[in-house]
């Protein structure tokens, strides 16, 4: 098809009607509205029309029923023209991996448009209280005494990375699930009640300022990057704190989707010529001057990946070997 030809069919797709402007494009967002998902897609919602053909306005849905049924209902679709397109979770896509019953749909056959974020500016990090003995993270290797770390509810990321810092890595800590974000662990440690968590770098200085201006946590851990962050040189990467080669690939396994950390998708349905006009598009925006202020008003920070990327990613995960998955899946369940 030649680009006229496919950039006409996208406008009808898109639109609907004679005019693109007269129907919106749908932006599901599977989240409440206030969120980091939130944020990007309606980001994302105010900027990507300007890179269509047509220039469609876009309008953004919150749907919370969204996630894992989003992405069957895209998989699934037939007929017509959708004319929607979604941010998702970024665990979504490894759900399907991992052979959760409620994913009916194969992650490479979703057209992936890219993501906002590689989590390249951030990192995971497992901090412990200054009270606690552990000066580093070697100073968890058992018979070192145990620490108490904190974790949301099953499949979240700090509870998961907690996880296999104990069963893959083999630190010497226990896991106290439940949590209501960080905020609730934070009150926990401050009581004594926990002695660490796993949490977001930015997300730690930016909402515990005196805490890491104080040096009143610790941190011993970094997941999620292949370089140690510019802010921690000395504090050592989960990938390089073992040689077992199983636990790396439980490790990388962990991180994968974090690459992908604020990934858009459209509909199965999309034709071919029409989906890698919408990534066209998509990777158009993300290096847009406005786009980019309008990103930072947000604070919202702009690591982009493409949609071959979000693929690479995808595709690297599902070469994972399945007993490797399945021994994942034990250690993550609660």
């Amino acid at each position: 098809m030649a680009a006229s030809a496919a950039a006409a069919a996208l406008r009808g797709m898109l639109s609907g009607a004679a005019e693109a402007t007269e129907s919106p494009i749908r932006l599901i967002i599977p989240a409440a509205k206030g969120g980091i998902n939130d944020l990007a897609g309606r980001l994302v919602a105010r900027h990507l029309g300007r890179f269509l053909p047509g220039s469609p306005a876009l309008q953004a849905v919150n749907d919370e029923s969204g996630g894992v049924a989003l992405a069957n209902r895209f998989a699934a679709s037939r007929g017509g023209e959708p004319r929607e397109i979604a941010i998702v979770q970024r665990g979504v896509a490894q759900l399907a991996i991992q052979g959760d019953q409620t994913a009916k749909f194969d992650p490479l056959k979703l057209n992936w448009l890219g993501s906002l974020s590689s989590f390249a500016n951030d990192a995971y990090v497992l901090i412990v209280s200054a009270r606690h003995p552990a000066q580093t993270v070697y100073d968890l290797a058992p018979p070192a005494p145990p620490a108490l770390i904190g974790g949301d509810a099953p499949g979240s990321t700090n509870l998961t990375f907690a996880l296999i810092a104990k069963h893959a890595l083999n630190l010497n800590i226990e896991v106290k699930e439940g949590f209501s974000g960080a905020a609730g662990m934070f009150f926990a440690m401050n009581d004594g009640d926990l002695d660490g968590q796993v949490i977001g770098l930015n997300s730690l200085m930016a909402n515990q300022p005196e805490l890491w201006r104080t040096k009143d946590v610790r941190p011993l851990l970094q997941f999620g990057r292949r370089t140690r962050h510019p802010l921690l040189p000395d504090v050592p990467l989960a990938s390089e704190y073992t040689k077992d080669p199983d636990a790396l690939r439980l490790v990388a396994f962990a991180e994968a989707p974090l690459g992908m950390a604020r990934p858009f998708v459209a509909p199965v349905a999309v034709m071919p010529e029409q989906a890698a006009l919408l990534a066209r598009a998509f990777a158009a925006m993300m290096r847009d001057r406005d786009f980019l202020a309008d990103a930072a008003k947000a604070k919202l920070d702009i690591t982009p990946v493409d949609a071959d990327g979000v693929r690479r990613i995808i595709t690297a995960m599902a070469r994972t070997p399945k007993e490797l998955i399945a021994r994942y899946n034990a250690m993550t369940a609660v």
